[in-house]
């Protein structure tokens, strides 16, 4: 199944992708591209939101000309669901539109303390493509301007927008976009569809009770982190089966690997093996299983929270895995 010739992460991944911006909700758009990062967008009564930013600012101009082909209101909060660099090094292009807050949950400013400068270094060397134009990012991280804890809402004139922390899964920082009145969520990488979740940050043992979480809010559309839009409650309901499947089944092959005393290298194998019959045409399913299986492996071992993803570590890693 694996080769030594085999390409690390996603350096391989070199075609560009089609993008498509569409309306979902009265107030609701989606910008996606084929399972690259995807960007939420709320046009409200006075402002515009803009959810995950892309991974540059060249990247970002791409949406911000989308959203002025449907609406000339300024552009005011970026809200980051995460910290991964890929979601937030394109927050720059909005505060040059005027943008005035840069929103987060205070898990998600932690990490960035903890870990943003390793996760800056690790991204770029893991998505060439995506980070083709990195030499428009400024230098250092992108900040929050304003973090909260739970829950915060926001009005856009009478347009109502809650960003909720519903649980820890993909990051223990993780933030939906909430539109009651039009049940309408933006994801973040909580919810990945025809795309391979990246867990290398998560929660296993968490992540589906998240998941449960959302459902209970009974959105009918949403935009999750890589794949198109969900329009339906029965799409959503889909997006979120699959990616909890996945998840849980990434964990119990891994948590019986440990339980049974075999190595990391053994456990990958088995995993990788076990999934690849039904998931291993997802976008980006080779780059992100070895990251997968290694934070599985530890969480069902010895290491209860994510250990720091280095550029180091990064190819170590591939290496003991992948040849």
């Amino acid at each position: 199944m694996n080769t030594p010739t085999k390409k690390f992460a996603s350096q391989a991944d070199l075609e560009e992708k089609k993008v498509t911006f569409e309306q979902i909700s009265e107030h609701a758009w989606a910008y996606t591209a084929e399972g690259d990062p995807n960007t939420g967008v709320i046009i409200g009564d006075d402002a515009v939101l803009v959810a995950d930013t892309q991974a540059t600012p060249a990247m970002a101009a791409d949406v911000i000309r989308r959203i002025r082909e449907v609406t000339d209101k300024p552009i005011k909060y970026v809200v980051m669901t995460h910290y991964h660099a890929v979601r937030v090094l394109g927050a720059s292009a909005y505060m040059a539109e005027g943008g005035q807050q840069i929103l987060a949950s205070q898990d998600t400013y932690d990490l960035i303390v903890e870990r943003g400068e390793f996760d800056k270094a690790s991204e770029i060397g893991r998505f060439p493509r995506l980070f083709r134009n990195v030499e428009t990012v400024p230098a250092g991280l992108t900040w929050p301007t304003m973090t909260f804890s739970g829950k915060m809402t926001l009005w856009l004139g009478k347009l109502e927008v809650q960003l909720l922390q519903l649980g820890r899964g993909h990051t223990k920082g993780d933030t939906v976009v909430w539109l009651p009145g039009e049940k309408t969520l933006l994801s973040g990488d909580l919810v990945e569809f025809d795309a391979t979740p990246y867990a290398g940050d998560a929660y296993f043992q968490d992540w589906p009770g998240t998941l449960d979480n959302i459902a209970r809010l009974q959105p009918t559309q949403l935009v999750p982190g890589r794949g198109p839009a969900l329009k339906g409650a029965e799409q959503v309901q889909q997006g979120l089966t699959v990616t909890r499947d996945f998840i849980r089944d990434v964990w119990a092959s891994v948590k019986a690997g440990a339980d049974a005393g075999r190595d990391l290298n053994a456990v990958y194998r088995e995993t990788y093996a076990a999934l690849q019959p039904k998931y291993g045409r997802w976008v980006i399913f080779d780059h992100c299983m070895p990251f997968d299986v290694t934070r599985a492996y530890d969480e069902a071992t010895q290491y209860p929270d994510p250990r720091i993803w280095t550029a180091e570590r990064d190819i170590e890693m591939w290496k003991t895995l992948e040849g």
